[in-house]
Formats: structure tokens, sequence, C-alpha cells
């Protein structure tokens, strides 16, 4: 068990990781790790102990291209774990909860054709359910992988990804729950020498969406691009955590995060933790978090964090802004005879443009796009 009255880690590298529950503390909301998260809101899953839940929501898949199979392990397959320690209670209680874990894996040596596309649909809100998704990326493989997650869900999930040597993976993310959905997530990436993974990850439903993103290095040549659009509504909360632990060196890493956020109590939480361990020499990292406020009672926090033990990198920076319109752009939109709403709207479209066209599936960013008009249209904006 571990002593709740020892001294905070120095480091983010010195945290408590453990599969067990009863490892951590019970959550009182004065963490700093959760100080911005509603707890109240999370319906149980911050509650002691490890409390019966329903099966994991239900993974599916049409059509999968050569090189894609997608499978059920039981918590006995040596792979799960190997990823993941989870290090905060409620990634650890997912662990202990769930029964089986839905396996991805992409064979060595594959390219893809085409996008392989999963969805996870959430069935109710009534019970908590633990979820546990393994995506393995063989070596020298490349791949194109979109998760949508879609339903109703109290959710605490974990992911593991594995890139090997050499391989590539585009992975999008959806979450676009109902909402009435909660969900806690933690996602992890481990790449291999030479390897690159590019993350782009949407969050659009729910009313309590948090998503945590870490990344470790095995070898060098590893790089990390981390992408992230989303927007919230009245009172939807969002909350994005990333940590990119360089502990090899000669890797890189990028962290690039958009928000919107309109109605009363709408509240986004961005916090960007990169650390460079004292023997990750030639790092090459920078990370930044734009924010757009469309209306009064909405709040969005960010925190950006850079932890750096050694002087010999590459690169190393973040920044982040959080503002309303710009009204230079509206005054030239205007002046060119275009209607104050219409300006408005062209503006938002054109804040998440560079995102969205990150995303290498057409399908995909048209839903995108519609999304975003219907809010802004619904807000009148």
């Amino acid at each position: 068990m571990t002593d709740t009255l020892a001294a905070p880690p120095k480091t983010k590298s010195q945290a408590l990781r453990s599969y067990d529950v009863a490892d951590f503390p019970a959550l009182t909301g004065l963490e700093e790790e959760w100080r911005f998260t509603p707890l109240k809101r999370l319906r149980g899953l911050a509650a002691a102990g490890s409390p019966a839940g329903r099966a994991a929501p239900a993974i599916g898949y049409t059509d999968l291209p050569d090189g894609v199979t997608v499978s059920t392990v039981d918590k006995g397959d040596p792979r799960i774990g190997s990823v993941l320690v989870p290090f905060d209670r409620i990634s650890a209680l997912a662990y202990g909860g769930f029964a089986e874990a839905a396996l991805v894996t992409v064979a060595a040596e594959a390219v893809l054709a085409r996008p392989a596309v999963v969805r996870i649909t959430g069935d109710g809100t009534e019970t908590p359910s633990f979820g546990h998704t393994f995506i393995e990326v063989g070596r020298f493989a490349e791949a194109t992988l979109v998760v949508e997650q879609t339903g109703s869900v109290t959710l605490a999930d974990n992911v593991e990804v594995t890139v090997a040597d050499g391989a590539k993976l585009t992975l999008i993310t959806v979450a676009d729950w109902t909402p009435d959905s909660v969900q806690a997530q933690h996602l992890k990436v481990k790449l291999g020498r030479d390897a690159k993974v590019t993350h782009i990850q949407v969050s659009l439903g729910g009313d309590l969406v948090r998503q945590f993103t870490s990344v470790e290095y095995t070898g060098r040549g590893g790089e990390a691009e981390l992408y992230g659009l989303y927007f919230a509504d009245a009172g939807q909360h969002l909350e994005h955590r990333q940590l990119v632990d360089h502990s090899v060196p000669d890797c890189r890493s990028y962290v690039g995060y958009r928000g919107a956020l309109q109605g009363d109590g709408a509240h986004t939480v961005w916090v960007g933790d990169v650390l460079i361990q004292v023997q990750a020499t030639g790092t090459d990292t920078y990370e930044i978090n734009r924010n757009l406020v469309l209306s009064d009672g909405a709040r969005a926090d960010s925190v950006p964090n850079l932890e750096i033990e050694t002087g010999e990198v590459a690169g190393a920076g973040h920044a982040s802004t959080t503002g309303r319109f710009d009204d230079e752009q509206l005054f030239y939109l205007m002046s060119r005879g275009i209607p104050e709403g219409e300006a408005r709207k062209l503006v938002v479209r054109g804040f998440f443009a560079e995102l969205v066209n990150k995303i290498p599936v057409e399908e995909l960013r048209e839903r995108l796009g519609d999304a975003i008009e219907a809010r802004l249209q619904k807000a009148g904006t």
C-alpha cells in the first residue's frame, strides 16, 4: 500500500504507478492532477473500491483492410499491461474492472491501402463500465486507424498503443458520446526506434470527458505528433492532458491542441506536460494550445509545463493563448460585405481548419465540419 503521507514526487518520472486501485488514495479534488475536474460529475468512477461494472462498450467494424485484425483477449494475455501502468486512481480502477480487452493488430510490414475504422458503442449510463483496448502495430508497418466512440456511457477505460521499430501510425480518436455520457480515459503510446505516431484526438460529445494521453520512447529517432480538436457547448466539461516523457536521446515531439467553447458553464481544460530526462540529449519538442471563447459564461483553463533535466537539447518550447474573436479579422470580412454572423462562422472554421485538414479521411473531415457548423448554428454565432 502507498504511504499517503509521503512527499509528492519532485518530477513526473517519479509519479506512483500501480495496477492496484488500493495503492491510490481516495480523490478529494485538491490534488494537482484533479483540481480542474468536477469529481461529483464522475458518477462513482472516483469512488472508493471497485464497484461491479457493466460490460465494456461493444466494439464493431466492417470491411477491414488487409493486414488488420480485430479480436478480444483476456487479462492473461502478456501484452496487456506491457505498455500502460496506471498512474492515477481511475485508470487503475479501469484496469481492475475490465474482463476482456479489444485487440487491434496491424501486421508487420503491412502498408494499409485505406484507413481501418473501429467503433466503440456504449449502451447506458446507469452503471459504470470499464474498458481496455490494445493497439499493436508491427515493425515497418504503415497504418491509419480511426476509433469512433459513440452512444451513452459512464466509462473508465485504458488504451495501450505499441508502435514497433520503423512503423508509422496515424491514430484518430473521436469522442462523440451522447450528452449524458461520462468518460475518463488514459491512452498511452510506446514508440520503438525510428517509429512515428500521429494522434489526432477529437472531442465533441459527452457531459464530462477527461482524456489523458502519454507517450514513452524506447529507441532513438522516435517521433510523436499529438493534435487535438475540441468544442464544448453549454454545461460540457472537456479535459485533455498529455505527458510526453523523453527518456531516450534524439527523439521528437509536437503537441498542438485547439478548442472552442460557447454557452453558460462550458469548460475546457488543457494541461500539457513534457518531461526531458537527463539522458534524453538531442530532444526536439514544442507544445501549443489555443482556445477561442465564443460567449460569456464559458471558461478555458490552459497549462503548458516543460520540465528539462539536461541542457543538451535541439529545441524545447511551449505556448498558450486564450481569447475571443479577432476584431480585425471580423472587420476585414465585414468590410468585404460579409454579414457579421457569417463572418464569425468563417473565423471559427479557419481556426479549426489546420487540424481538420490533418485528418486523412475525407468522410470524417466532412462530418466534423458539419458538426462544428451545427454548433455554431445552434448558438446563432
